[in-house]
């Protein structure tokens, strides 16, 4: 300070000099064992409070009832001294707070130590399985009935077994569908959340969002498996297998499988349909163009008809055919109200200057997903990043997905962001293909789906150069520790520095301090996932967090070693009433 004081003095007149400090900038101990870093945010009484949240979730009995446990709690104590009680346990541990006002100081103290958040509000209706899977079946099934088609493909249609997407599941906010009032509802908290970081996080939070939010889920199977149909529809074309995107077929490879049958006039229309995508593929491919089998950036239009878009001709015939079921007149409306939804909160995003983060879901939705949140970033993306999609690790198929869509990102020209996850939903995935029939789409092991998140993220920093550091954006979103060491490896051989705002880190908020806050401290990008809402209204994911917990014991006893750690030093240096105060900059 006294060096900045006297260049101030001693600056030429008209010469300003910032009297202002670098932020505070630690070293960063990759081992994560030092108590002191991982927790110098915490008062001491939070540290007891996390050591005994801890303690319970490692207690089965408490764990597996915990819901009927709550519930008792709160008939024998009254509302007001149950709200105490959570305030002071769990809900105090893995929420923010109620409200956007409620959560500030919260959100202040993260950004002190160098954590930004994700906000994401954490309100569930606690329904009885009896009654999800009621609203599940009747919510995924047409108008027009769901009848047995030529090429079906039967994991895109509900099963009763399995429409509670809750069923082994503990990570994820799960939405089941009511009616379109209820989506409308959904996007308003989602228009708060919004709010909520534009006035709390000065441009540097997100926000999370869910599809399944926003729409009935029947439009999400339908979609999906018309998207999987034209993918084995383009094999049939191309031969071998894959993503159609990286089919590049041209117009006359189209012209010469059809045969005779393409100069009938209904296959010269769909021709003439196909859409010829001319932006940077010359440098990529040897050849002109690239043909997509439908014109997919018309899927946020508010006028696209799903009927009359999703229709190839027979190779056999010549005739055309649907490659999606049938879908009524009320359900293409409510489709078109779902990518309103969208739109709306994304421009409004966009306005606030806050990013918005789209949740992966099951495999039955997320190609539709993944299709849906690709146009949106082409749509917006353009000049920076507003969006991110969400790619789970623990499917086989991720590593293509993410290829092709990098490079579409590159084709045309967009941001590419992205969240990747080991994934929340694999013991469902697994008891589903299983009792329906179809392939397991996830990988074989722990090891498998580690060695998939890594592969992943050396693709895509792998394609990191000075002039692309800008266009391609990843949340390494984990819990382990081996993850993110891997992940910093490579941010260093690929010469990316932790402000470059290329990789960023996000863990649980009440989970993982350990990871999240020496990260933020040493001026690399880390997040803290933030869940808010009024105590009663977030039980559901209370529940799930303490499942969680238990789920990950080995991991959280290092974590509770650490918490005891810093307790007893506090108790012998004489700590015990410290006062957490930060000057931490977030990148």
């Amino acid at each position: 300070m006294a060096l900045l004081r006297r260049l101030a003095v001693n600056a030429p007149r008209g010469v300003r000099v910032l009297s202002t400090p670098p932020p505070t900038r630690d070293d960063l101990d990759l081992s994560f064992n030092s108590p002191r870093d991982a927790f110098k945010s915490k008062k001491t009484s939070e540290l007891v409070r996390a050591y005994l949240v801890y303690q319970i979730c490692s207690i089965n009995w408490i764990v597996e009832n915990n819901d009927m446990l709550m519930k008792k709690l709160r008939q024998m104590v009254g509302q007001r001294l149950f709200e105490a009680i959570m305030k002071a346990t769990f809900y105090g541990q893995f929420v923010a707070g109620e409200d956007q006002n409620k959560i500030r100081p919260t959100i202040e103290r993260l950004r002190s130590f160098g954590v930004k958040p994700i906000l994401d509000y954490s309100v569930e209706e606690d329904l009885s399985q009896e009654e999800a899977e009621k609203r599940e079946v009747s919510a995924s099934i047409s108008a027009c009935g769901d009848k047995e088609e030529e090429g079906q493909l039967k994991q895109y249609h509900v099963e009763q077994r399995f429409a509670d997407r809750r069923y082994k599941v503990t990570s994820a906010r799960t939405y089941f569908y009511l009616n379109e009032a209820a989506c409308e509802k959904n996007m308003e908290h989602f228009l708060k959340s919004i709010d909520a970081v534009a006035g709390i996080t000065k441009s540097t939070g997100l926000m999370a969002i869910k599809l399944t939010a926003l729409g009935r889920p029947q439009l999400l199977l339908q979609l999906s498996e018309v998207i999987m149909r034209a993918r084995n529809y383009m094999q049939q074309i191309a031969g071998g297998t894959g993503n159609v995107l990286t089919h590049h077929k041209t117009i006359e490879d189209f012209q010469r499988y059809f045969g005779d049958h393409g100069n009938k006039p209904e296959v010269q229309e769909f021709m003439r349909k196909i859409t010829s995508d001319k932006e940077g593929v010359l440098h990529i491919f040897p050849w002109d163009r690239i043909v997509h089998l439908f014109p997919w950036s018309n899927i946020l239009d508010k006028d696209m008809n799903l009927s009359d878009s999703f229709r190839v001709p027979d190779p056999k015939t010549g005739q055309m055919r649907r490659l999606i079921s049938q879908i009524s007149p009320k359900e293409e409306e409510m489709f078109r109200n779902m990518l309103r939804r969208l739109n709306h909160i994304i421009q409004v995003a966009n306005e606030a200057d806050v990013r918005v983060m789209i949740d992966a879901e099951q495999t039955y939705f997320q190609p539709a997903i993944s299709r849906i949140c690709l146009e949106v970033m082409r749509r917006y993306n353009k000049e920076k990043f507003l969006v991110f999609n969400t790619y789970q690790t623990y499917l086989k198929n991720t590593y293509n997905e993410i290829l092709t869509d990098l490079e579409q990102a590159q084709r045309q020209n967009f941001y590419w962001g992205a969240k990747l996850v080991r994934g929340a939903y694999i013991e469902q995935e697994r008891a589903r293909a299983a009792a329906m029939g179809y392939e397991d789409p996830t990988c074989e092991s722990v090891e498998a789906t580690t060695a998939s998140f890594h592969r992943c993220l050396k693709e895509i920093l792998g394609r990191v150069k000075p002039d692309s550091k800008d266009h391609l954006g990843i949340m390494v979103a984990s819990h382990n520790e081996d993850t993110v060491r891997y992940a910093i490896q490579l941010m260093k051989d690929r010469g990316i520095q932790p402000g470059d705002k290329v990789v960023c880190f996000g863990q649980l908020l009440g989970m993982c301090d350990h990871i999240t806050f020496p990260l933020g401290q040493a001026g690399y990008s880390a997040y803290k996932y933030v869940p808010y809402g009024p105590v009663t209204e977030v039980l559901p994911y209370l529940s799930r967090r303490a499942n969680e917990n238990r789920g990950f014991l080995a991991k959280i006893k290092k974590e509770k070693g650490l918490l005891l750690k810093e307790i007893i030093r506090r108790v012998v240096t004489g700590q015990l009433f410290y006062k957490p105060v930060g000057n931490y900059t977030p990148v």
